[in-house]
């Protein structure tokens, strides 16, 4: 399925179950597409992660219908997926500047945030450098942690810090950044800080090894200071190459990021010339 379609068939799917207890994996089992990679792309794409797209809809919708007819606070905070009056309030309050009450006494001005809209604009001319390599099955020695899709690009430095902070560099020195989308109904992720494994030297405790399966990869290289040309290439892929590419769609719930070594470079990974690469699983249309 082409990635623009994709993205306008999740949002006609989003909008029309926008009350009901939808999740990420919900949304991409309907548009054919693992939870990572659909969570990844709709956020670059779109400027909003899954779950602050629609918690500003809904409390869009339920400013108009605060101000359209007499249903009762509570009623519009089961409506919209609040626990609580409390909750709902807090929410309200944060999104429109007044909590509901004000709004429905005062007729106090609201924040409207529209369903997205899929337009088309001339872009191009880009130089975006990548190849199609197949690579074998390997095996990393790792350490890994779940992360939410919601929270990821927050929580994920954090672990790098923590792995590196607690000594655990001497055993992985992090040439890789892992995830693996396991493909379940839940909202989470494996993330590996990994290395490849040496067969010939012991595990350390709390650690262990998994074999990334064989793909045909898509290795797009990044030069620059971390983690800005990682993030810009990232960004590239989904919203450059992947709408441009007639041959090639995502294979898999994997994503590889590639580190050199950052005592090679006079600045360490925020020389701009340190190089990394990401890698996406593809197959052929």
């Amino acid at each position: 399925m082409e990635w623009m379609k994709v993205i306008g068939e999740a949002v006609d799917y989003i909008e029309a179950h926008i009350c009901e207890d939808i999740t990420v994996n919900d949304v991409a089992k309907h548009v054919y597409m693992s939870p990572f990679h659909f969570h990844k792309g709709f956020s670059m794409l779109c400027g909003y992660s899954f779950k602050e797209y629609i918690r500003n809809r809904r409390l869009s919708l339920a400013g108009s219908e605060l101000l359209s007819d007499d249903t009762s606070i509570m009623e519009l905070a089961m409506k919209y997926g609040y626990d609580s009056p409390d909750s709902f309030t807090k929410a309200f309050t944060r999104f429109h500047g007044f909590p509901p009450s004000i709004v429905r006494k005062e007729k106090t001005m609201l924040k409207t945030f529209a369903p997205l809209k899929l337009t088309i604009s001339l872009k191009g001319g880009y130089i975006m450098d990548y190849r199609i390599v197949q690579k074998e099955s390997f095996t990393v020695l790792a350490v890994s942690k779940e992360f939410d899709y919601e929270n990821a690009k927050r929580d994920i430095p954090k672990f790098w810090d923590e792995h590196y902070a607690s000594g655990n560099g001497k055993y992985i020195c992090g040439m890789f950044g892992i995830c693996i989308d396991p493909e379940t109904k839940s909202d989470t992720f494996e993330y590996l800080i990994a290395d490849v494994y040496n067969p010939s030297v012991d595990i350390p405790q709390g650690f262990f090894t998994k074999t990334i399966p064989a793909f045909t990869w898509a290795v797009f290289p990044c030069k620059g200071a971390m983690p800005k040309a990682l993030q810009d290439v990232n960004t590239k892929i989904f919203s450059e190459w992947l709408p441009a590419s007639d041959g090639y769609e995502f294979a898999a719930g994997y994503s590889v990021e590639m580190y050199d070594a950052a005592d090679k470079y006079p600045k360490g990974n925020q020389d701009e010339n340190y190089y990394s690469e990401i890698w996406v699983p593809v197959k052929k249309k």
